[in-house]
This record gives structure tokens, sequence and C-alpha cells, in this order.
């Protein structure tokens, strides 16, 4: 039952947070702004990482310019950057222990993907988009539920 639960988490706050964006981004309009949209079909992903491009896009575009970058980016420390980011967007989302744990375990799933994972993905593109619904779907426990007990599968 919780499986399900987490399931239907994982729809819920897509929906929510892309309708949302969808909202503002129509009354800006209304209103004469424009404003890029903010989620690209996340669930069509083939990794994780693929996965975050997709998913909150202004977000990630905020921690890539103002934090990861700064820090040395791709060129000093990569995965240090990725951890350090990662942990920030943990701590955006709640000063709550799953949300740190939620953070670090993306920040670790990312670093071992561009380690060992996203060339080895690209030569079977439905293995990779399984793994990364997966991992996604064990992520949103973690998101979710405060207690580690209710994080079963």
């Amino acid at each position: 039952m919780i499986g399900l639960a987490k399931l239907a988490f994982s729809l819920q706050i897509y929906f929510d947070f892309s309708g949302y964006s969808d909202m503002a981004i129509g009354i800006g309009r209304c209103l004469g702004f424009h404003f890029n949209e903010n989620f690209n079909h996340p669930y069509c992903c083939n990794s994780v990482t693929d996965f975050w491009r997709r998913w909150h896009i202004s977000l990630g575009s905020f921690f890539r310019d103002y934090v990861y970058i700064p820090m040395g980016g791709n060129r000093k420390k990569q995965w240090r950057n990725v951890l350090c980011v990662w942990f920030l967007i943990g701590m955006w989302h709640g000063a709550s222990w799953n949300f740190i744990i939620w953070g670090l375990f993306f920040g670790v799933i990312l670093v071992i993907e561009k380690l060992f994972i996203l060339k080895r993905i690209k030569l079977l593109p439905a293995v990779g988009h399984i793994y990364s619904l997966l991992m996604v779907y064990i992520g949103w426990g973690i998101f979710y539920f405060t207690d580690f007990e209710s994080m079963k599968l």
C-alpha cells in the first residue's frame, strides 16, 4: 500500500508543480510577461541527470548559476560541488532531515552517474528510463516521509 502511495505522490507532486507553473506562465502572458517553461516532461527521462534537467528548471538554473559554477563547476572538484549543491537544494525544501537526506541521495546518484553510468545508459535507453524512474520513486519516498520506517518500498 505504501508503494502505491509513493507512486500517487510522484504524480501529485508533478501535477501540482507543473500546474502552478503553467498557471503562472498563463497569467504572466495575460499581463504581458513571458516566463519560460519550468517542467519539460521529466518522467520521460533516460537518467536521473536528465530528470533533474527537466524538473523545476528555474530552481536548477538558479543553483547552477549562483552556486555550482562559482564553486568551480565541472572544472574543480566536481563531485564536491554536486554534493554541496544538492545539500543546499535539500535545505531549500525544508530544514528537516528527510529533505537533507533527499538532497544528498540525489547528489550521490548524480556523482555516480557522472563517473560510471551515463556512458552505459546511452547504449540501453529503456534500461536507463526504468533505472531513473526507480531512483526518482525512491527519492520521492525520502522526500515525503519524515520517519524512516515509512520509507519502505
